[in-house]
């Protein structure tokens, strides 16, 4: 049998508190990596100040939807090792203080999945909104960088390393209503590129996950109307679930895809293709 082992490796997935983050720390857990989870959302810090974070985030807070901590535990109830950090992934000095603390505690970092981000600035163009704007370059695109570049360092002493970005089919066929999202996904394409030209002779790859309508809790607190155009939109006809993307993020971590690296993975349905 071909098995996903990622034993012996330490995973860094930010954005890890629900939905699709969620679902990649436990599957990269379940295949045998250590995994610390930052998100900007712990169980612990009621005191988040939520309406800050934007309107899902403080949904989530309100419904009892945040699990960074309780997803570290699962990963402890497996045997592996686990840590929750709160950490805003815009801001550099707590990035580099959440992978120094990774490093310390858990001997090494060795995956990055950049799963932080925001989905909850909608409007046409006439009435996207400038800070909205510039808080989602912040945390899709910045935030993505932030946390590449401090691992970085410590995947090239190892002399490997697995960085995955977590883009969007808006971001490689535009989003009705979402200029920043569409925009900031895109950027993570470049990104993921331009990490994959300059790892590939240290061992590192960078890939990105290009999810389309994914049944988390964000596609949950949409318009039912919209979401049912959305998935008869896709070829499959329904929404994936988190473990579809969490699958391919384990097998792009692993040794099985070692020589793969700067591509755009559609985990996505057939949203892409001809579908009328």
């Amino acid at each position: 049998m071909i098995e996903i082992d990622l034993s012996g490796r330490v995973a860094f997935v930010t954005g890890g508190s629900r939905g699709l983050g969620r679902a990649d720390a436990l599957t990269l857990g379940r295949a045998g990596a250590d995994v610390v989870i930052a998100d900007i959302q712990v169980e612990s810090d009621p005191g988040d100040d939520a309406a800050r974070y934007g309107a899902i985030a403080q949904a989530a807070r309100s419904q009892g939807l945040v699990y960074t901590e309780a997803t570290a535990q699962e990963i402890c109830d497996l045997g592996r090792r686990a840590a929750a950090i709160k950490c805003d992934v815009t801001e550099r000095a707590q990035v580099d203080e959440a992978v120094r603390r990774t490093v310390e505690e858990f001997g090494s970092v060795d995956i990055l999945v950049n799963n932080a981000g925001t989905l909850d600035h909608l409007g046409r163009l006439t009435d996207q909104q400038a800070q909205l704007w510039e808080r989602d370059l912040r945390v899709n695109l910045t935030g993505a960088f932030n946390c590449a570049q401090a691992v970085w360092p410590h995947l090239q002493e190892r002399g490997w390393g697995r960085i995955i970005n977590m883009a969007s089919v808006a971001g490689t066929l535009g989003g009705f209503g979402q200029a920043s999202y569409s925009t900031t996904k895109a950027g993570l394409l470049g990104l993921t590129r331009t990490l994959a030209l300059e790892g590939a002779r240290h061992g590192i790859t960078c890939n990105a996950i290009v999810p389309g309508i994914i049944g988390t809790e964000a596609f949950n607190f949409g318009n039912p109307v919209m979401n049912e155009r959305m998935v008869k939109r896709t070829a499959m006809r329904r929404a994936g679930e988190p473990q579809d993307v969490a699958n391919a993020i384990a097998f792009l971590c692993s040794d099985l895809a070692s020589y793969i690296t700067g591509v755009a993975l559609n985990v996505s349905g057939g949203i892409e293709l001809f579908t009328f």
